[in-house]
């Protein structure tokens, strides 16, 4: 009985099942933030989401998603993820504090650096002259201002036909010029840059200084010029030259001041007047330009025994026959001398041969001076 229960095979011992406990989801520790739901497995083999209904999707498990505002890649629950959040408005507070900084500083810097530079305005003019303030400092924007009060002289005498300039001192038609452009003339012709034409009286000469004021018969409205100071001119300022070289009325050069207080010597008369000194008269040629001497030399002729010394700005603008009494202008539009001697050195067939940026013009505090004593008659 014993022997055979011994070899009965023993069977396998399988304790029972311990009971199911009710389902409850897990809860989160304290003072935490809910976390992302977590799957519940219940049988072998059996896994149900809480969600209910979905199967997971292959592959390696999605991580869960953020709460919306919580940093990339942070869990939506939990003390890190609220120390981040933190960090990150923070961040955000920072960046908007300095980008206040700076926008701020910016537009200090900006205020500052236009508080003291003018602004342009087509519509406005420099003080006392026509030069808008946009173009101020440019050669177009001097030309378009003043070329209205630079006109063409056509002088006829005993001698012949000379051409010269001159500019418009008064609305009415006073204009100031070089005395020898209407010395001994006969009749003089005046042309507008609109190309309207009048008649000019001699009103007053002064032969010492090379200056003339003429007057235009009926003539009123005209566009006058702003006589400049030329004590505050200095060597190397840029300067506007206009005249009407070999009558191309209205023709604009440009240069500097090369140089002040040049003894410049002129003649007094043109030898086709009323001069009783035979060994000085010549006929005056307008290709060759008026006479002059200059540091001991004579350029464009003989000029003779009455002759005049004055002080003289030097500039290598470019000046032709025909810019004698033209002016000579400052980048603000103001007149700062009359173009009065030139050199161009002929060749050999007689004809000029250009300029070579030798020329000099009257100071218009010389002219300023005078106008009074040109006004009533000066010394002609």
């Amino acid at each position: 009985m014993t022997d055979f229960q011994e070899q009965q095979p023993q069977q396998p011992y399988y304790p029972p099942h311990p009971p199911r406990p009710p389902y409850a989801p897990a809860q989160p520790p304290a003072g935490a933030g809910r976390t992302a739901a977590q799957p519940i497995v219940t049988e072998p083999g059996t896994t149900v989401w809480p969600s209910g209904g979905h199967v997971p999707p292959s592959g390696p498990p999605v991580p869960p998603v953020a709460p919306m505002g919580a940093p990339s890649g942070a869990p939506a629950g939990g003390p890190g993820s609220r120390r981040r959040a933190k960090r990150g408005v923070g961040l955000m507070a920072a960046v908007a504090i300095a980008a206040a900084a700076i926008g701020g500083g910016t537009a200090t810097l900006v205020q500052q650096a236009t508080s003291d530079t003018p602004v342009a305005a087509s519509s406005s003019n420099v003080n006392g002259t026509n030069v808008s303030t946009g173009n101020t400092g440019t050669v177009a924007g001097v030309a378009e201002a003043v070329s209205p009060s630079i006109v063409e002289i056509s002088a006829s005498s005993t001698s012949g036909k000379s051409t010269g300039s001159g500019v418009i001192i008064t609305s009415d038609g006073e204009i100031v010029t070089n005395n020898h452009v209407i010395s001994g003339a006969s009749e003089i012709t005046v042309q507008l840059s609109n190309g309207k034409s009048y008649r000019a009286e001699v009103v007053g000469t002064d032969p010492d200084k090379d200056l003339a004021l003429i007057k235009l018969q009926g003539a009123s409205g005209l566009k006058t010029a702003t006589l400049g100071d030329s004590s505050k001119v200095r060597v190397g300022d840029q300067v506007v030259a206009i005249g009407s070289p070999e009558g191309l009325t209205g023709t604009v050069t440009s240069g500097i001041v090369s140089a002040l207080d040049r003894d410049v010597t002129v003649a007094k008369d043109d030898g086709g007047g009323d001069s009783q000194d035979q060994q000085g008269q010549q006929q005056y040629d307008p290709r060759q330009g008026w006479p002059f001497e200059f540091g001991g030399q004579q350029f464009n002729g003989d000029t003779g025994s009455s002759k005049t010394t004055y002080k003289a700005l030097q500039t290598d603008a470019s000046l032709n026959p025909g810019n004698s009494g033209g002016a000579l202008i400052n980048m603000n539009g103001e007149i700062i001398g009359i173009n009065s001697a030139m050199y161009s050195p002929s060749s050999s067939n007689g004809s000029t041969a250009g300029s070579v940026g030798l020329g000099f013009a009257i100071p218009v505090d010389t002219v300023k001076a005078d106008l009074d004593s040109l006004r009533a008659g000066g010394d002609s």
